[in-house]
C-alpha cells in the first residue's frame, strides 16, 4: 500500500511539473526608436546637480533647488512647456496634462518623483564620484537620482518631447505626475495631485509608476534576466520601544539595564518573526518564472501544495527574499545614556515594519507587543507616515497587458512576471483613482547594484538610460491608442 502511495504521489508531482507553463506574450516587431545617447545622458546629468533632497526634519527642503529644475525642464523641453498643461501642485510639485482626441478613453499617469534622499554622513569619501555633479564617466551617468528616480522623471520627458516633434497626438489623455517629497511619504505632493485629480472626477485606465526592475541574476539557476511589474506594495508603519528603569551610578549596576531590557526586546523581535505566506503577487512570480527553471526547482514551483514549507525556509534565509514572505520587523533607531559612568533610566528605539499583504497595521502592533511581552517596555506607534498594504492591481486588465507588451517588445530576452513591490512608492496614492496600478522601472540592474539605491556610488549607464527613453517611447504609443 505504501509503495502504491508512493508511485501516485510521484505521478502526481511529474504531471504537475510537466503541465507547468507560463506563456509570456508574444508581441509584433517594432520600428527602432531612435534616441541620442549622448544628448540625453547630458540632460538626466545636468538634472542630478539639483540638490532636489527630502528630509525628515521639516524647513530642511531646499525650495530653490526645485525651482532651479523647473527653469532646466522648460528649458530642456521646450514642446512639452508649450504644449501641454502644466499646474504645480503643493509647493513644488508638477502636474502636467496632455489632452487626447477621444474624452471616451481614460487617461492615464506616468508618474516619477523629483526629491532624492540625503546622502549619508560619512559615506562621502566612499562615492567614486560626486553625489551631485552628474559626471559622465566610465559609460555611467552618476549621482543622487540615477536610478531614484530622475532617470524616470527625465526619461519620461524626453519621450514626450520626442513625440511632439513628430506631430504625434495621443487618442488618450495623458497625465505627467512629478511629486516632490516621494521619500518623506508623498504627502504634499502625489497625495495632492491624486486628490486634485479625485476632485475633477478623474477616473484612470492604469497608473504606471517607480518600483521593480529589469534584474539579471535574480533566478536561482543564473538563467534569463527577469522583469518584475509590482502589482502590489507593502505597507509601513514605525513602532516606538521605549523601557523606562530606576537610573544610578554604573559602579552598581541591576541585572538589567534600560539598554538590556530593550535589547532584549529587540532580540524577541528578531527571534520571533512573523508567519511567512506565499500567496499574492510573490506567488504569482513564482508560477511566471518556474518554468524557466531548472527541473527540480520547476517541481518545486509546481507542487507548492507539497513543497511550501520548504520553499519558506529556502526563502527566510536571504534577507531579500525573505521580505517577500513575511511582515518584517527591523530596528533602525536606537538611543539611551548621555554619560559613561551613569545609568540611563531610559532607553528608545524605533523599529520599521514593512507590510505584507495580508497582514495589517494594528495586527503588526499586536504582534510586536506580544513578542515584547515586558511591562518595563512600551509600545507605540511612531511617526506620521503609516500605510497599510495595497490592494492587488488586475494582471488580465489592460494596463498590466500594455506594460508587459512594451517590456516585450524593448526587452525581447527577458520573462515578465508580476510581483511585490517591497518598498513604498507614491504610487499608494492613488488608489481612489483606478484599481490598475504598476510599478515599474525599466532599467536593466543587477542584484549587487540594488544597494546602489539609496546608498553610495549610484549610477546608471547611458546605454541603459536611453533604453528607459524608449520604453516610454513605446508605452506611450502602445496606451495611446
Amino acid at each position: 500500500m505504501l509503495t502504491l502511495c508512493a508511485v501516485l504521489l510521484v505521478c502526481v508531482l511529474l504531471v504537475n511539473t510537466f503541465r507547468f507553463t507560463s506563456e509570456q506574450a508574444q508581441v509584433e516587431p517594432i520600428q527602432p526608436v531612435s534616441v541620442d545617447e549622448a544628448g540625453v545622458a547630458q540632460h538626466l546629468s545636468q538634472a542630478l546637480r539639483f540638490q532636489t533632497v527630502s528630509y525628515q526634519e521639516p524647513g530642511r527642503t531646499k525650495g530653490e533647488e526645485f525651482l532651479s529644475l523647473y527653469k532646466y525642464l522648460e528649458q530642456t523641453f521646450p514642446k512639452i512647456h508649450a504644449t501641454l498643461t502644466k499646474e504645480t501642485v503643493g509647493d513644488y510639485s508638477l502636474l502636467y496634462t496632455w489632452k487626447g482626441r477621444d474624452e471616451n478613453l481614460k487617461p492615464i499617469v506616468l508618474m516619477a518623483h523629483q526629491d532624492v534622499v540625503p546622502v549619508e554622513l560619512g559615506t562621502l569619501s566612499r562615492w567614486e564620484q560626486p553625489p551631485f555633479e552628474g559626471n559622465i564617466t566610465g559609460g555611467y551617468i552618476w549621482g543622487r537620482g540615477a536610478m531614484d528616480d530622475k532617470q524616470n522623471l527625465l526619461a519620461i520627458m524626453e519621450a514626450v518631447e520626442s513625440l511632439l516633434g513628430q506631430g504625434f497626438w495621443p487618442q488618450r489623455t495623458i497625465y505627467l505626475a512629478f511629486g516632490e517629497d516621494e521619500e518623506v511619504g508623498g504627502g504634499n505632493g502625489a497625495a495632492k495631485i491624486a486628490e486634485l485629480l479625485r476632485e475633477r472626477k478623474v477616473k484612470l485606465e492604469y497608473v504606471l509608476d517607480e518600483g521593480l526592475a529589469v534584474i539579471d541574476g535574480i533566478l536561482p539557476d543564473g538563467s534569463r534576466p527577469v522583469a518584475l511589474i509590482g502589482v502590489a506594495e507593502k505597507g509601513f508603519v514605525s513602532v516606538e520601544l521605549t523601557a523606562e528603569v530606576e537610573s544610578g551610578h554604573s559602579s552598581m549596576p541591576p541585572r538589567q539595564t534600560a539598554i538590556g531590557v530593550l535589547s532584549a526586546a529587540i532580540n524577541r523581535l528578531e527571534e520571533r518573526q512573523m508567519p511567512a505566506s506565499i500567496e499574492g503577487a510573490t506567488r504569482q512570480m513564482f508560477e511566471t518564472i518556474g518554468p524557466a527553471m531548472s527541473f527540480g526547482k520547476r517541481l518545486v514551483m509546481a507542487n507548492l501544495w507539497l513543497f511550501k514549507p520548504l520553499l519558506e525556509r529556502k526563502l527566510s534565509a536571504a534577507p531579500s527574499t525573505n521580505a517577500s514572505i513575511r511582515t518584517t520587523t527591523a530596528a533602525t533607531i536606537i538611543e539611551a545614556g548621555f554619560k559613561e559612568n551613569v545609568l540611563p533610566s531610559r532607553a528608545r528605539a524605533v523599529v520599521n515594519c514593512r507590510i505584507l499583504p495580508g497582514d495589517r497595521i494594528e495586527r503588526v502592533i499586536s504582534h510586536i507587543r506580544d513578542v515584547v511581552d515586558d511591562p518595563r517596555v512600551k509600545v507605540n506607534r511612531f511617526g506620521v507616515i503609516a500605510s497599510e498594504p495595497s490592494p492587488a492591481s488586475d494582471t488580465d486588465a489592460n494596463g498590466f497587458r500594455t506594460v508587459q507588451r512594451t517590456i516585450r517588445q524593448l526587452f525581447p530576452d527577458v520573462l515578465v512576471a508580476p510581483a511585490l513591490t517591497l518598498a513604498m512608492t507614491d504610487s499608494r496614492h492613488y488608489v481612489k483613482l483606478t484599481n490598475n496600478i504598476y510599478r515599474f522601472s525599466p532599467m536593466r540592474v543587477r542584484a549587487e547594484d540594488l544597494e546602489r539605491i539609496h546608498g553610495v556610488n549610484e549610477r546608471i549607464s547611458a546605454k541603459n538610460y536611453a533604453v528607459c527613453v524608449k520604453f516610454y517611447h513605446q508605452l506611450i504609443r502602445n496606451s495611446a491608442q
